[in-house]
């Protein structure tokens, strides 16, 4: 076992030491074949995959962007004895909740109307399971869990439920409630399948001060307004005016499923462009995908609650309640533009040239460890020179210069 006083000298020896490379020629057909083959395949990786495929001679730049959507149709709603579904014209103004959205829209496909109500009390819906008063007291003023109001102190007989006791409750009344005679058997507004958008988008690659807009190959706003989306007419599939029906169909859904319960499609618009070409050349690419999947059984779809607030000439306030059902179609813009420079072409070629050094590393593992003449090829290698002024730790066998 080495001593302590050895292994102080051992240690201060190495730091009057210095290494330096030795070029050594092997002549061997199996390194030389690992060499070459290691050589090509790097080559092949810098210029095939990061110079020619990744564009590793370009300068990139992310799009900026702005979208504005316009939702254009109308549907008639004729179901008799159905609460503001009987008769009705629906609009744009109607269906679509909020007007404008950054960068999405909404689209009513169905929908729960409670019309005239106004705050008083009343009988709280039966089907809320805190509002049944049968084995237990209304506390006053407790509002009702996951209910309509607050209550008021009474038990009183359900006017919908005949039998039943609920809690009488102060809020808008009369509630909304979910049945047979409040709602439509098919989606109320199955019609809007027929509605248009129209998506405008205006992208900018600020690098390269180039803008760009959705709006190509068209002459006149006529030409526009009467063109439709086709991803398999070339002129057509650079149309911004999309059926909704055709948009849930590329997202591989089904209009009538999807109106029901609600749902969220995205809208994708990709600019993918090489500025090397003409920027005419620069066009954007749609595509679509449904975000939320339509098979949950736990809070399935998308919906949410808006109402109509007007008072009466006796001053009384009166609001019209809406629970809708829908799609709310989210617009995405992405993509990036490439234009030669000569600095991203430099780094990448240094960077693939410096990657040649792993075959050397290879190759000597092959030859100083795998090969049956190591011993001889590591001898070769590694000469051990003694320099005038060496620190001396232990007799050993060096090269003395004279």
């Amino acid at each position: 076992m080495p001593q302590p006083k050895a292994l102080v000298r051992s240690a201060i020896g190495v730091f009057f030491e210095y290494d330096t490379p030795r070029i050594v020629h092997i002549r061997s057909k199996k390194v030389g074949i690992i060499n070459r083959l290691i050589q090509i395949t790097i080559l092949a990786y810098l210029i095939g995959y990061v110079i020619v495929w990744r564009k590793g001679y370009q300068q990139f730049d992310n799009v900026q962007s702005a979208v504005t959507t316009k939702v254009k149709g109308v549907v008639f709603t004729n179901f008799t004895g159905i609460p503001g579904l009987d008769g009705r014209v629906w609009d744009v103004s109607d269906y679509v909740v909020p007007p404008q959205e950054n960068g999405a829209f909404f689209v009513m496909t169905n929908v729960l109307v409670t019309p005239t109500q106004t705050q008083g009390t009343c009988d709280e819906d039966p089907t809320v399971a805190d509002a049944r008063c049968e084995n237990k007291t209304c506390t006053r003023g407790e509002p009702v869990n996951l209910g309509n109001g607050i209550k008021t102190g009474n038990c009183i007989d359900s006017t919908v439920d005949p039998g039943a006791k609920v809690c009488e409750i102060y809020a808008w009344c009369p509630v909304e409630r979910a049945d047979n005679t409040t709602q439509a058997p098919t989606p109320a507004l199955l019609g809007s399948e027929n509605f248009t958008v129209f998506i405008k988008n205006n992208i900018e690659f600020p690098k390269f001060d180039v803008l760009r807009r959705n709006i190509l190959g068209f002459d006149n706003d006529t030409e526009l307004s009467s063109c439709r989306f086709d991803p398999n007419d070339a002129r057509y599939k650079l149309c911004p005016i999309f059926g909704l029906s055709q948009i849930v169909q590329l997202a591989g859904t089904n209009y009538s499923d999807i109106a029901k319960g609600g749902g969220v499609i995205q809208v994708i618009i990709n600019w993918d462009c090489n500025l090397d070409l003409d920027v005419s050349e620069c066009l954007p690419e749609y595509s679509f995908r449904r975000l939320d999947r339509g098979d949950f059984s736990i809070s399935r779809g998308f919906n949410f609650r808006y109402a109509d607030h007007y008072k009466l000439e006796n001053g009384t306030g009166q609001r019209t309640l809406y629970k809708a059902w829908g799609i709310r179609f989210l617009v995405s813009v992405q993509g990036q533009a490439g234009k030669f420079f000569i600095i991203p072409l430099l780094l990448n070629f240094g960077s693939g040239i410096a990657l040649l050094s792993i075959a050397t590393v290879i190759c000597d593992i092959v030859v100083l460890y795998l090969l049956k003449a190591r011993s001889y090829y590591k001898d070769k290698k590694y000469l051990d020179v003694k320099g005038e002024d060496a620190y001396e730790t232990q007799d050993n066998d060096s090269v003395q210069l004279k």
